[in-house]
């Protein structure tokens, strides 16, 4: 039976209310008494000078505050980067500057190079358009091994190159990884994109900048994940605020997918107007604007290949990628190839030896960043496709091959760095092959025969690590943030809670989820228990959502506040009860003595914590509330197997997803259906890589899939209805709760899952495809089977 409430119940999502009866408040819902607009004028080409800029008619259009250029930014810090790589040889990424408006050149479409603030949105595109632009066209560089040629037109004419660093991990293992080929009984190699793709969240980016000049503050409404870094990043580095005096309000956000993770020149601008026009300013994105605005994700070319021994036993790793980074590094930018994905190159294999070598590359495209599952989709879609593809070569089963291959004793150091704490990959194959039907597959295949269709079926393994921390190691390895979660837990009087997190919900749950293990431990109903998330003003400093981490890093943080309050609260009722505090205990909302049937309702204490009558204040000041940063000594590793059944229509090229299973770890559940929920998610992601969705330039840097007439997003008809399961659980051994975090792990395992199978079905009908590379369109398809 299922629980009626608290951690393991699939409580009903509390914030759906608000969002299913239109009652939601999005940051475009925020309109301040006399705000401007600013509409943005950007570039229309992707590298050239910038001979002039005339901005006299537009700044005498109607309704017109004021017309902004690079030349109003001088001596402003420019857009920062939070992460540094160091390259193998030991030296520092190159690292450009990143100006809020352009200066002296354009390095993208879509790059900002002038402002207009004006009464009306309409105003002030009307005047943008009457700015005469001056631009120098230069040749861009689109191609990432065609930008590190010799003598290549640089991005950025202040660096040596457009390569931002050569890093190679693990370099100590790169001379025994050679001796392993060279030994090999069996060498698979495969050459295959991560194609780059846009993360298209259902409310686009919104700025509200705003300025009380009475008391010098001010203050920025917008679209984002993690407020207290925006804050961080835009006070300290680019505008010179101090902290006390800015505060960042990121308030109901519709899906981020990690492009609202970081800091963008539309949000530093709008502050800045606002103080210098003493005027609140808005700019709201257009869809197309997003297109090329928006951070992009993924954009890897790999090599890879996997030494096997006689007995099939995987001995070696070798990666080479070119990673591309755009025009400037965006905020977490060379993480996410390099720490975010290196290390996740053993999967779920007890590989002994690995080596990972990234070049990062600038080109006159979008800057990249982190995208659902950032750097772990990209690691696990190499391996799994090579795995399979050793396993059509050696002619073995690709499930046995994996098994055989499988870590079966935990923990577990892999040769990448990492310590996985707990798992079973046997477990989640085996429930997989339960779920998928396996054993019927060949008389499905059958039956599709018959209808003229080639079906196919792929497997695949994904591991991921989530919890992003601790902080030690991530400032080791370049991070120029710590990586810890905050909560604080007030008590009111009558026993109900408010807890204010650092952590950011953008359709996570959090105000459910969070609330339920609050609710828990405390043994109240989960209605008492407020979670109040995303102003700066009234959440103690955290770092905000990404990388799976709410529930492992900022639950966690919340448990060790909770505790503190209950200890606190143990102390008052001990005096209420006249016993001695070892001896009380709390369960079901009720403090009692031990072995009696004395006891106290969690209200009576907390009233009394507030009207201290009963208990000596030179002992226990009054009062119930603690805050708590939680810094985890590890990653939590989710992991799981999934898989995808198509059919192929051998005259169209076209790929239809017949069925869908996933089995995953993720430690303890808090909420099964939101869980579910996420996963559902994250497939739909993933399916919409691996068919659909493609960012495409041309050479001359134009983004010929700047809006959906030409990017293919997923649709409910393009998705089968999913198996999800996850009861396979084996807890994280670091964290309080046992969690390892769910949200992107669908978009990990779901891409090689889609092409393996659709590979299979190939080879079915007698074709030698090895590989197709995404988005798997029916005329890629259609030409790889027709030679």
């Amino acid at each position: 039976m299922p629980k009626d409430g608290g951690i393991g119940a699939s409580s009903k999502r509390r914030e759906d209310v608000r969002f299913l009866t239109g009652a939601g408040n999005y940051t475009d819902d925020i309109n301040i008494r006399g705000q401007a607009y600013v509409h943005f004028l950007r570039s229309d080409i992707a590298h050239g000078t910038i001979k002039s800029i005339d901005t006299a008619a537009a700044a005498r259009m109607p309704g017109v505050v004021r017309v902004f250029t690079g030349a109003d930014f001088e001596g402003v810090g420019g857009m920062p980067c939070g992460w540094q790589v160091t390259d193998r040889h030991g030296q520092p990424m190159q690292e450009p500057a990143h100006p809020i408006l352009a200066q002296g050149k354009v390095r993208h479409v879509g790059e900002p190079v002038a402002a207009v603030v004006a009464d009306t949105a309409e105003q002030a595109r009307d005047a943008a358009e009457a700015i005469v632009l001056d631009i120098d066209e230069l040749p861009a560089v689109v191609d990432m091994k065609a930008a590190l040629e010799s003598g290549a037109t640089k991005v950025h004419d202040d660096l040596n190159d457009n390569l931002c660093y050569d890093w190679g991990f693990v370099e100590e293992n790169k001379d025994a990884v050679n001796k392993a080929f060279e030994d090999a009984a069996h060498v698979t190699s495969l050459e295959l994109v991560n194609n780059r793709l846009v993360a298209n969240p259902m409310e686009p980016r919104v700025a509200v900048g705003d300025y009380a000049k009475g008391t010098d503050d001010s203050t920025l409404y917008t679209t984002s994940q993690n407020p207290h870094v925006i804050r961080l990043l835009m006070g300290a580095f680019v505008l010179g605020i101090p902290e006390h005096k800015l505060r960042v309000v990121a308030p109901d956000v519709g899906g981020g997918f990690g492009t609202k993770i970081f800091h963008y020149q539309e949000e530093a601008f709008c502050t800045f107007a606002a103080k210098a026009c003493n005027r609140p300013v808005k700019w709201t994105s257009s869809r197309t604007e997003a297109f090329i605005s928006d951070a992009h994700g993924r954009d890897h070319v790999t090599k890879i290949e996997l030494a096997l021994d006689a007995d099939n036993n995987f001995t070696a790793i070798r990666t080479e990628t070119h990673a591309n980074m755009g025009a400037y590094l965006s905020t977490f930018a060379p993480s996410i190839p390099t720490w975010l994905h290196g290390t996740l190159m053993a999967g779920n294999y007890k590989t002994p030896l690995i080596y990972v070598n990234v070049k990062a590359v600038f080109t006159n495209t979008v800057p990249v960043d982190a995208y659902r599952g950032a750097g772990r989709p990209e690691a696990t879609f190499q391996l799994e496709r090579v795995v399979d593809k050793a396993a059509r070569e050696l002619g073995v089963d690709p499930i046995a091959l994996r098994r055989q291959n499988f870590i079966t004793e935990f923990p577990y150091a892999t040769p990448v760095a990492v310590e996985y704490d707990t798992g079973d990959y046997h477990g989640t194959m085996d429930k997989l092959e339960e779920m998928g039907d396996f054993a019927g597959f060949a008389a499905r295949r059958s039956e599709s025969e018959k209808n003229g269709k080639l079906r196919g079926l792929g497997v695949n393994c994904y591991i991921e690590a989530c919890g992003i921390a601790p902080s030690n190691l991530v400032g080791q390895l370049g991070a120029r943030a710590g990586l810890y979660e905050s909560a604080t837990v007030r008590v009111n009087a009558t026993g109900g809670l408010v807890v204010m997190t650092g952590s950011h919900s953008h359709g996570q749950g959090h105000e459910t989820s969070f609330a339920q293990v609050v609710a828990e431990m405390i043994g109240i109903d989960e209605n008492m228990v407020e979670i109040v998330h995303g102003d700066t003003a009234n959440t103690p400093m955290g770092m905000g959502t990404y990388g799976s981490r709410s529930i492992a890093v900022g639950g966690s943080a919340m448990v060790r506040a909770t505790e503190k309050i209950i200890n606190k609260a143990k102390k008052i009722a001990s005096h209420l009860l006249e016993a001695s505090e070892a001896d009380i205990e709390l369960k079901d909302g009720a403090f009692s003595v031990a072995g009696t049937d004395k006891s106290v309702a969690w209200g009576d204490v907390t009233l009394a914590a507030y009207v201290p009558h009963n208990y000596p204040l030179e002992d226990i000041e009054p009062g119930l509330e603690e805050t708590a940063f939680y810094d985890p000594a590890n990653f939590t590793y989710p992991s799981g197997a999934y898989a995808c059944e198509v059919e192929v229509d051998p005259d169209t090229g076209k790929v239809t997803i017949e069925r869908f299973a996933a089995a995953d770890d993720f430690g303890n559940i808090i909420n099964p259906m939101i869980v579910t929920g996420q996963v559902h998610g994250g497939i739909a992601q993933g399916i919409g890589q691996a068919l659909l969705e493609n960012c495409a330039y041309d050479e001359n840097g134009q983004l010929l899939s700047a809006s959906y007439m030409d990017y293919a997003m997923p649709r409910a008809d393009d998705l089968p209805m999913f198996a999800v399961d996850h009861s396979s659980q084996t807890p994280c051994t670091h964290n309080p709760l046992g969690v390892k975090g769910c949200g992107e792990a669908g978009a990990i395992g779901s891409p090689p899952a889609v092409v393996n199978a659709v590979v299979d079905a190939l080879q079915s009908a007698g074709t030698d495809v090895t590989h197709i590379d995404m988005p798997l369109s029916p005329d890629r398809v259609w030409e790889a089977m027709n030679g």
